[in-house]
Order: C-alpha cells, then structure tokens, then sequence
C-alpha cells in the first residue's frame, strides 16, 4: 500500500487456500485497511487459484471490495470494454472536455510544444 503497510504475514504449513486466503489475509488485513482509506480504497490482487475461489469472491463482494477487472488482452476485450466505459461516460463530462479544447490548443500553441501546466 502505497505510504503505508502490514505487518508481514507468514503462513504456517500448509497450503492457502480459499477459505484460509479468507480468514487469514481479506478478513484481518484487507478489511480494516479498506475503512481506513474509505473510498479512495482500491483492492489488486493476482490471480492465484486461492485468490479466485467462489468464497474469497462473494466475501469481497459481500463486503463491497470487487476486486479489479483484469485487463482487456484480446482486441474483442478491448472493443467491448471500450464500448462500456463510453456508454457509461455522464454526457456533462462530453461536453465539458469538447468545450475545452480551444483553450488547450490555445495553450499547446502559447508554449509551443513545452510543458503545459495543467
């Protein structure tokens, strides 16, 4: 976590599974440090086995703390996941960035390609 961290956690034997990913790591950890970020709180995690088990997932849905999409890897993926975020897009926003841009190429061309401020 990026200005902070745990303790670092050493599983005794065994192998970690769902249940143990649960109890042990999104339970203890992930949880407390979730409603010390509020919602500028965003979980990653990889894809081990343990970690996309039918339990850890409804426990981090149950708890509001979805785990990150993976990244589109396909061009298909991609099309469709490009698709969604402009579907989702406020239209507000559309027009606030349209009506932008005569005062960005304004400032591109006044620094004449240098660092713009903003």
């Amino acid at each position: 976590m990026l200005g902070s961290r745990t303790d670092l956690h050493i599983f005794d034997a065994g192998s970690v599974n769902g249940t143990r990913y649960c109890n042990e790591i999104l339970l203890p950890y992930v949880r407390l440090f979730r409603g010390a970020m509020g919602l500028q709180f965003l979980f990653m995690n990889d894809n081990a086995p343990c970690h996309r088990t039918v339990a850890a997932e409804q426990l981090l849905e149950s708890r509001r703390l979805a785990p990150r999409t993976l990244p589109p890897v396909t061009i298909r993926e991609l099309r469709l996941a490009l698709q969604d975020e402009w579907a989702a897009m406020p239209q507000q926003l559309i027009d606030t960035l349209i009506l932008s841009m005569g005062r960005r190429c304004e400032t591109c061309l006044a620094v004449r390609g240098d660092h713009i401020p903003y």
